[in-house]
């Protein structure tokens, strides 16, 4: 019953390297899918073999399923993972590196009693859901990381880098290091998109679903500690959701730590909003589906619209995010980095006749101290307009942009997105 979905074959996919600057032939566009062997392709399907030619900054990726309709379930099924791309720069930074560079998936799951996967079929339907039905959200009862239920790791008293990627279809995380007393410090070196222009300490930070963070925790003053990574967002509270994983710090060291968290990281030189050719405003909006399920939808519009957001090569844009609902929701546009400009409470005054933003950029609160990087994620607040800008430049063609509650993406919260080619010169 979702877009895509009718008279398909069961099992169908298609790979998207999340953040990757990529031609769109690349991309993984959700109607792009295709099933074993080729023998059945979607529309927007032109290749087999994808070309990434990692052109951009070191920085943690990720590649998932978008198979259109079906990615929620893809994914929570496991086709995800690491896509971490090194640079030159990186290296001369002396960061811990080896085994002392650790990426951390984590997800939310929930089991049947054989020890399959459970995933509702339907959620207390009226009589006319068809049946299986899409639900409009899910949250698992047990935290997994790396593929495993409540891990520990056993670490040793130094600096290690860890890349924490929220790999959950719903379930955002806000995570803190707790041993039952110190308030023990995260280094945040990088966001989504590579490295911040110099470190930041933070005590705590949230990752919406496809958001990444990348931080070293110094072990060395927690000899024989342990030291859980715990969630205190618990959206919706449940028992044991609290506590994502343990770390064991150990007395000795295997060799000496000669790593650093330089004062310094990357040159980060922020877009310009006065750049901007063009802006736009995206009201997030609830409704309800043919058979009266909740619906969440991008400006009223369902994924089989007409493209309305079509920018063009080697301009810059701002977007307005505006959120009706009550809970926040992770955007994510594809091709492009972004950068957040900030937030703000909106009302009825806040808008023309046309609905469009009355953009004061002045107006606006900075977006938290771990947010002023380069991201390909935001989380749009509730009640709130959320800005961001972009540069639209490299490649053109089809993209998509979406909410990254994949629930929410595979029933049309989801929009194409096409850059195309200048038609004059900008003056």
């Amino acid at each position: 019953t979702l877009h895509g979905t009718m008279d398909t074959p069961d099992v169908r996919t298609v790979v998207h390297l999340h953040g990757a600057n990529v031609a769109d032939h690349s991309d993984g566009h959700p109607e792009a899918w295709f099933t074993k062997n080729y023998a059945t392709v979607g529309p927007k399907f032109t290749r087999e073999v994808y070309e990434y030619t990692n052109h951009q900054h070191g920085a943690t990726l990720w590649y998932h399923d978008h198979a259109v309709g079906i990615t929620r379930l893809n994914v929570y099924a496991g086709l995800a993972g690491f896509y971490i791309i090194r640079d030159f720069l990186e290296k001369r930074l002396n960061l811990p590196d080896g085994p002392y560079d650790i990426p951390i998936l984590i997800q939310d799951k929930s089991f049947n009693e054989d020890g399959s996967l459970f995933y509702p079929q339907n959620l207390d339907p009226p009589l006319e859901y068809p049946n299986p039905s899409a639900v409009p959200a899910f949250f698992g009862n047990t935290t997994v990381v790396n593929g495993k239920l409540w891990p520990y790791l056993e670490v040793e008293p130094r600096k290690y880098r860890f890349r924490i990627l929220n790999g959950s279809n719903l379930r955002p995380y806000q995570l803190i290091l707790d041993n039952g007393g110190d308030v023990i410090p995260f280094h945040q070196i990088g966001t989504d998109l590579g490295l911040l222009h110099e470190p930041i300490e933070i005590s705590n930070f949230i990752l919406e679903p496809a958001e990444r963070m990348d931080v070293i925790i110094n072990f060395s003053k927690y000899k024989g500690q342990e030291i859980i990574l715990r969630n205190i967002a618990q959206t919706p509270p449940s028992p044991g959701m609290d506590v994502v994983m343990k770390f064991k710090v150990g007395k000795k060291l295997k060799q000496p730590d000669t790593s650093a968290i330089p004062a310094k990281l990357m040159p980060f030189h922020k877009i310009n909003p006065s750049l901007a050719v063009k802006q736009r405003t995206m009201h997030l909006i609830e409704t309800e589906d043919h058979y009266h399920r909740t619906q969440h939808l991008l400006n009223n519009r369902r994924f089989s619209d007409p493209v309305t957001e079509m920018p063009e090569l080697d301009t810059i844009e701002i977007w307005h995010l505006v959120n009706h609902f009550d809970f926040p929701h992770p955007i994510h546009v594809h091709l492009v980095h972004f950068e957040i400009l900030g937030r703000k409470p909106f009302t009825d005054e806040d808008f023309d006749e046309n609905g469009n933003y009355i953009f004061d950029i002045n107006s606006l609160n900075p977006p938290d101290e771990y947010e002023r990087g380069r991201k390909d994620v935001v989380r749009a607040e509730n009640g709130q307009v959320t800005s961001i800008i972009m540069h639209f430049k490299e490649h053109t063609g089809d993209y998509v942009w979406h909410c990254h509650i994949l629930e929410h993406e595979d029933n049309d919260m989801m929009r194409p997105l096409k850059v195309v080619e200048r038609l004059g010169t900008i003056e």
